[in-house]
């Protein structure tokens, strides 16, 4: 369960497969097996080894990929970082995950100069830049001098195992500080295997992902990439009309996105489903998709639609394209291998279509949080993850997706799940994107606010998309108290929504 034993026996039985396509290049498994040996020789050369830790602050790039795979071939340990962290949130996590080497953008040069006095785990020749228009800043190595004395032949043999760890994934912080999410070389061949049979690959699969791969979801399609060796386009960025050109052209099978995205390209004044009519794949992961889009997507491109509900901790469910009409609303069920209870507060199992919390346990479940053994035993119990998300399964054990339970509202002593009224503001045809959140509330304990972000082009009246709402909920304690519109919303470095700035936000404003 070596995944750095992969790369290499592609460059070996089918060298001149197209491999991998990103930033102007197309590289063949053996040009890429090449340039990731290169990248690994340049790490030993300059003492990094086994067991250590490297950390990258780069966009999607070659670079990056270099990294991921030189990492899995020598058994150092990666620690990929969102180029949206500032200063202090990239010193922080340097020295939590005691990285030795950091792999950078050239932008982060200054960043990194205002911080390295801070970390003295990283020699002064292991702080390496991507991407410099000549030489490298003093107190820094360009990419291309530290890798120019390096050979293209294969690293010697670190003797890995499945147990070895390959990557440390911080989660990104949308309840609390960031914790390191340690995987193993096992766990990554299991991310191989199961996916690659899930999402019905083969060697002749094209994925294109145009979404950040310092991310886990980036996972869920790069790791069967590479275990069956089929063709990878990696985007730098996400542009919805590059995107919808790019699966024609390369006549693309497979796609992972995020809600955002999918609604860019079904709104794109470039959306065909001619033109996407290769793709075997439309993947959902982050975040539930809203269902007026699922409905758009399974009507425009019938027999596509996937979607994960899953959490870098290790357990997932999957929605397979043919449950994806019949099952409409679920997200799925767990994969082979995989688990999954519905738990009361007490502890006992819940019945069919009561809500309760979502634990799993499988061969993808984290060794647990890097250094923090207490966060890792209450999150882990007795060998079940514990989510902390609130779902039901029914009766069919077909897993719906009800809320964070941090994030549910209680009003007059109801439980009031923010899902259930997001579903419906989004109907709304000006609105683009929705938010609710609790806030308290004298009478009823807390009562429900949405923020919402209009469609361009619309202009949204709070009060009357709150009269709107409250028309069109299922049940009076679903009413909203209030609307507001913002022009967008308060993210994380994974883009994911903080509903806890709005809410302080909201009472900051409303107590001035």
């Amino acid at each position: 369960m070596d995944i750095g034993a992969l790369l290499p026996r592609h460059a070996r039985y089918r060298p001149d497969h197209p491999a991998l396509v990103v930033g102007g290049r197309r590289l063949s498994y053996r040009d890429l097996n090449a340039e990731v040996n290169r990248l690994a020789n340049a790490l030993i050369a300059a003492g990094v080894g086994k067991g250590d830790k490297i950390a990258t602050v780069l966009p999607n790039c070659l670079e990056l990929m270099l990294a991921y795979w030189a990492a899995a071939k020598t058994g150092i340990v990666i620690v990929p970082m969102s180029t949206l962290m500032q200063d202090h949130g990239l010193e922080t996590l340097l020295r939590d995950s005691d990285s030795v080497a950091v792999i950078a953008h050239a932008s982060f040069a200054e960043a990194l100069g205002h911080i390295r006095g801070e970390l003295s785990a990283i020699p002064s020749d292991r702080f390496v830049l991507v991407g410099c228009p000549g030489a490298a800043p003093p107190g820094f190595r360009s990419y291309a001098e530290f890798t120019a004395a390096a050979s293209e032949v294969s690293p010697p043999d670190p003797g890995l195992t499945g147990a070895d760890v390959y990557n440390i994934m911080y989660t990104s912080g949308t309840t609390g500080a960031p914790k390191g999410i340690v995987h193993t070389h096992f766990i990554r061949a299991m991310y191989c295997t199961l996916f690659a049979s899930a999402w019905r690959m083969t060697p002749e699969s094209v994925c294109l992902h145009a979404g950040a791969i310092v991310f886990n979801g980036a996972m869920l399609d790069l790791m069967p990439w590479m275990f069956l060796g089929c063709t990878y386009i990696l985007h730098e960025s996400f542009n919805a009309e590059r995107f919808i050109h790019d699966i024609e052209r390369e006549r693309v099978t497979h796609v992972v996105m995020v809600p955002a995205q999918i609604i860019a390209v079904l709104d794109s004044p470039a959306f065909a489903p001619a033109a996407l009519g290769s793709l075997e794949m439309i993947h959902n992961v982050g975040a539930p998709l809203p269902l007026k889009y699922k409905h758009r997507l399974n009507e425009a491109l019938p027999g596509r639609f996937y979607e994960l509900y899953g959490l870098t901790e290790g357990f997932m469910t999957v929605l397979d394209k043919h449950d994806a009409i019949r099952k409409v609303g679920s997200v799925g069920a767990p994969p082979a291998f995989m688990e999954m209870r519905i738990l009361r507060a007490d502890g006992t199992q819940c019945g069919a279509s009561e809500v309760g919390e979502i634990c799993g346990r499988g061969p993808m479940l984290m060794s647990g949080y890097y250094k923090r053994p207490d966060l890792t035993e209450r999150a882990i119990v007795d060998g079940w993850l514990h989510t902390g998300d609130a779902g039901y399964v029914d009766e069919d054990g077909y897993l719906f997706l009800v809320d964070r339970i941090k994030d549910m509202i209680i009003t007059g002593g109801v439980n009031v799940y923010p899902r259930d009224i997001e579903d419906v503001v989004i109907q709304h045809p000006a609105v683009s994107e929705v938010a609710v959140f609790g806030v308290p509330d004298d009478k009823w304990g807390e009562t429900p606010v949405a923020a919402v972000v209009a469609r361009a082009g619309e202009t949204i009246e709070p009060e009357a998309l709150k009269l709107w709402t409250n028309g069109h909920v299922d049940a009076k304690f679903q009413r909203l108290a209030d609307v507001v519109v913002m022009n967008a919303f308060p993210r994380n470095v994974a883009g994911k929504i903080l509903k806890r700035e709005m809410r302080e936000a909201y009472g900051r404003e409303r107590s001035d």
